[in-house]
């Protein structure tokens, strides 16, 4: 930076919402605050998941993880960008970089597990505390349950009804960007996520989430023309997931932290082939092959269905959907949820 960015010892406190490290540690309020104040130049190497603001300045993690007011991976002083922040991280292995960004996570909070690959060797490796949602006797419940006994780990499983996903869908519908079946069935069950962990204590909630992306973890990979492709595409979306996702747990006072979005990780996943990633009908395969190192093989190679349908949350959207009259369209029945809420 050519120009400095902050004012003098009069510099207000920074407003932190999320976490920042440098050089691999994980800083203080007060060192944030004394990097802000005294070297300013240091911010644009923080990694982590942070919106930081002072003196008419902002700051945002690399990858958007942490919603906040100006763009992604940028210092903006009074409505000017400054310059880009590019964490300063080393390149590792890909199970060192998962280990390390699971341990800098992991200090606080609660895991949200489902006892998919993705979940099951966050929660292992953070040994923090855990929970399930999903209705009663839901895929996601049952496959929780056997993730956590296997992994000895301690989890809350939270069964949820159709009333209750009924009351919260026009909470969900006005909170997310993007009003369509599948961002909203995905919204409902980070709501019951964020609801439960905020209930309860937890500001920090730390997720499974990103891995599809980087590792090729959907079905539809398996038919891709240009697999490379579609992977870059869809890792750009990523960034409006994390807007929906922490736009709902800011509801309830919590947020999401996200260990596979962690930069150390993003470099290890991205020098890795697509055709290592997604291997006939196996898939996420370099990730699958560290899990195992450290999960029973049952849980590293289990294929689980995506969160929306393995809670019971879209078949319980389908069935509202009918009962208020829309046998065929979700779509119709987020629509006529949007009229009630503007009085249409």
């Amino acid at each position: 930076m050519n120009e400095p960015v902050l004012g003098d010892m009069r510099m207000e406190t920074p407003v932190l919402n999320g976490w920042v490290e440098l050089d691999g540690r994980r800083l203080s309020e007060n060192e944030i605050a004394t990097i802000c104040s005294d070297h300013p130049d240091m911010i644009l190497r923080f990694g982590g998941e942070f919106f930081l603001a002072w003196d008419g300045c902002t700051a945002r993690d690399h990858l958007g993880v942490m919603e906040g007011e100006g763009p992604t991976g940028t210092l903006t002083c009074n409505g000017k960008v400054r310059d880009a922040i590019i964490p300063d991280v080393p390149e590792l292995p890909l199970e060192d970089a998962i280990i390390t960004a699971v341990r800098l996570r992991s200090d606080e909070g609660i895991c949200a597990l489902s006892g998919g690959v993705d979940s099951s060797l966050v929660a292992k490796l953070a040994g923090r505390e855990c929970m399930a949602v999903g209705l009663e006797d839901s895929h996601d419940l049952r496959q929780a349950r056997h993730a956590a006994e296997t992994l000895g780990l301690s989890c809350t499983y939270v069964t949820i009804t159709e009333d209750e996903i009924a009351a919260a869908l026009p909470v969900v519908v006005r909170t997310i960007p993007k009003k369509d079946p599948v961002n909203t069935a995905i919204a409902m069950t980070q709501y019951f996520i964020a609801r439960f962990a905020g209930e309860h204590g937890y500001r920090r909630i730390i997720t499974g989430q990103g891995a599809d992306e980087l590792f090729g973890g959907y079905a539809r990979y398996m038919e891709s023309e240009n697999l490379e492709e579609e992977l870059a595409r869809d890792f750009l979306g990523l960034e409006a997931q994390a807007r929906r996702d922490q736009g709902i747990a800011a509801l309830h006072n919590t947020c999401l932290s996200m260990p596979y979005l962690d930069m150390r990780v993003v470099r290890a996943a991205r020098v890795i082939p697509a055709t290592e990633k997604v291997q006939g009908t196996r898939r996420k395969v370099p990730l699958r092959k560290v899990a195992e190192r450290h999960i029973p093989p049952d849980l590293a190679w289990y294929e689980k269905k995506a969160m929306q349908y393995g809670s019971g949350i879209w078949g319980v959207m389908r069935t509202l959907a009918r009962k208020n009259g829309y046998k065929t369209s979700v779509q119709d029945y987020i629509d006529q949820i949007i009229r009630v809420e503007h009085g249409l």
